[in-house]
């Protein structure tokens, strides 16, 4: 077994696999960029290491530090996670070409087939899998988008090669809209996945999502782990997730299982991932009636990672699903047949976002947690890495925590669920927990027959504010400390060579310490110029420009800039379009004017409150 194991991640899937190396006796690493020397993930870890500023693209996305990090620390495995770099095949490459490194994942060879959904399509067309309409090519056209939706109807979807969880998606319903979809989509593809190719699929108006755990080792066994249904969803991203699927009988899970195994074999795929599908749903369909062997189901793609939801699959089968990654990578064969695999009980899944279910799901732009007391009992797992006291870090994902319930059928699941969540008490921060309750009370989700399209589309939208304003708790904190609190004790933490270390220290009457790049808070922080910027955020430039001023409202990046100086807008036009909590934001002007000053460009990473234009 490895002996020390980098997690190249953050937050509670950094966590979760570092639990997972401990009950292995394998000894762990974390890396952190400035915006996390904090983090809970970095507290668990035997030892941490900085990989640069609070941008990803600066840190958790810089191959060379997570590398480099890996060689100080010794550390002869690199776990990815999910997100960030966990389905990037050139760094799968460079670990796998690493003197004394294991890449705790596929081959970056199978990673590229797969993680690009033409590739992938094709592979899955030769393993006899069942595909959705659409291309096996990159698109670059319009008018080949409005060829594809006039011979296969509209709406048509357009994808991006690397994407996943919707992004990189955009939604065609007519010809009009072609141009404009296809250049999102393909900015969102670089933007994410540094990837502008795109390709098409007839868009499924009534599915449910589906997916298929696998996992595979190098002797060429690979068991598929049942499935799990994560219709719930928003924008297309999932929400609540569950096994086993309350609308499948048992051939049509068969028919999938036996799917997704083929098309796993045909690819010479090794270690975890997730092989996802949509399934016609019968919008006919009554209470307790299931979809059987006959309803229509199709490839969706690949997940070359572990996933979040793999939680719900471990509680139903009690496989953990991380220590195999580890024993597969370690050359390890699997133990246990098809046959062995048996599915008891019923799991759910639900994702603590720090977001504001009640404002469109907007996510909270800053905060600390002044009360967070998880749930417990029979049934029910956390994982998570905050702990009360901790501030909330919007530079990432909105996830805070995973609640993972679990019953003898879906019923007790479910009211497990709805006391776990009545037991989760959270103050400081907008979180999603409100929307979760409502949920467990909801007819059609509680019935079974919602589709991927229910919360877009069908629900009520004030009765998520009802429930926001029944079971929300204190929103945002308004960070005013004690000022008369004595404080004698300080916890520092340095960094020698880019390696965390913390110090205790005591203070008697003195005025806060500040030495070199330490700060009193116990972290690395650069020293800022004085002077010669409106904003010591880092983000925006200095203006001496008149007029009124456009901020950013949440952090991000700026993915595009639309105007320039001396440009006349009107209220309403789009100034620049800004990446948040994996949505794109139309910044738009407030009124009609003179562009006086630009203050951003593409690219730019900027944070609340940094000046983006002068409209004069």
């Amino acid at each position: 077994m490895f002996d020390k194991v980098l997690v190249a991640n953050r937050g509670e899937i950094a966590v979760r696999v570092m639990r997972a190396c401990e009950e292995l006796g394998i000894g762990t690493v974390a890396v952190y960029s400035d915006a996390d020397k904090h983090a809970g993930h970095v507290r668990y870890a035997d030892e941490a290491y900085n990989v640069g500023p609070a941008r990803a693209a600066d840190s958790y996305l810089d191959q060379e530090a997570i590398i480099d990090a890996a060689k100080q620390a010794d550390a002869d495995a690199i776990h990815p996670g999910y997100g960030f770099l966990a389905e990037n095949a050139d760094f799968a490459a460079r670990v796998q070409e690493t003197d004394g490194v294991t890449w705790v994942g596929p081959e970056s060879e199978s990673m590229e087939a797969l993680g690009e959904k033409t590739k992938a399509r094709k592979i899955m067309q030769s393993a006899d899998v069942p595909i959705v309409p659409g291309t096996t090519d990159p698109v670059e056209d319009p008018e080949e988008v409005v060829e594809f939706g006039e011979e296969n109807g509209f709406p048509v979807a357009i994808k991006a090669e690397g994407g996943g969880g919707g992004r990189g998606m955009k939604i065609v319903h007519d010809p009009e809209e072609a141009e404009e979809q296809l250049e999102s989509a393909k900015r969102e593809g670089e933007a994410y996945f540094s990837n502008d190719s795109v390709y098409l699929e007839r868009y499924l108006e009534n599915p449910r999502h589906i997916e298929v755990q696998i996992i595979a080792d190098h002797h060429g066994n690979v068991r598929h782990l049942g499935e799990r249904d994560c219709s719930l969803q928003r924008r297309h991203q999932k929400v609540i997730e569950e096994g086993p699927s309350p609308a499948l009988n048992d051939a049509l899970r068969e028919k999938i299982g036996d799917a997704a195994r083929r098309g796993v074999r045909e690819s010479d795929y090794y270690n975890a991932g997730t092989v996802e599908f949509l399934v016609e749903e019968d919008t006919d369909r009554e209470q307790g009636e299931l979809l059987g062997e006959e309803a229509n189901f199709y490839f969706l793609e690949v997940n070359t990672r572990i996933q979040v939801e793999h939680c719900v699959t471990e509680e139903i089968t009690d496989i953990d699903i991380v220590k195999w990654q580890l024993r597969v990578a370690m050359d390890e064969e699997i133990t246990f047949d098809q046959d062995d695999v048996e599915i008891e009980g019923h799991a759910m899944e639900f994702r603590i976002n720090a977001e504001n279910a009640a404002d469109d799901f907007a996510p909270a732009t800053g905060g600390s947690l002044d009360t967070y007391d998880p749930p417990g009992g029979i049934g029910v797992r956390l994982d998570d890495a905050l702990r009360q006291g901790d501030d909330l870090v919007t530079d990432y994902d909105s996830m805070i925590a995973k609640l993972i319930t679990y019953g003898g059928d879906r019923e007790e699941c479910i009211e497990r669920g709805k006391r776990a969540l009545k037991d989760f008490d959270i103050e400081g921060i907008p979180t999603v927990v409100p929307f979760h309750r409502l949920m467990l009370t909801d007819e059609k989700f509680v019935n079974g027959t919602h589709t991927t399209k229910y919360l877009d589309e069908h629900l009520d939208r004030t009765r998520i504010e009802e429930a926001q304003e029944q079971w929300g708790t204190v929103t945002e904190s308004d960070g005013e400390g004690d000022e008369d609190e004595e404080v004698v004790e300080r916890e520092f933490t340095v960094e020698v060579n880019g390696k965390r270390f913390q110090v205790d220290l005591e203070e008697r009457g003195a005025p806060p310490i500040n030495v070199g790049n330490v700060d009193a808070d116990g972290g690395s922080q650069p020293q800022r110029p004085q002077g010669g910027s409106s904003s010591d955020s880092g983000g925006g430039s200095a203006t001496t420009a008149e007029g009124q001023e456009v901020a950013a409202e949440m952090q991000g990046t700026i993915l595009e800039v639309n105007v320039e100086e001396g440009d006349e807008v009107e209220a309403g036009d789009v100034l620049c379009v800004l990446e948040a909590m994996k949505m794109e934001n139309d910044i738009v002007a407030e009124r009609g004017g003179t562009v006086n000053d630009v203050a951003v460009s593409e690219g730019e990473s900027v944070d609340m409150g940094d000046l983006l234009f002068v409209i004069g």
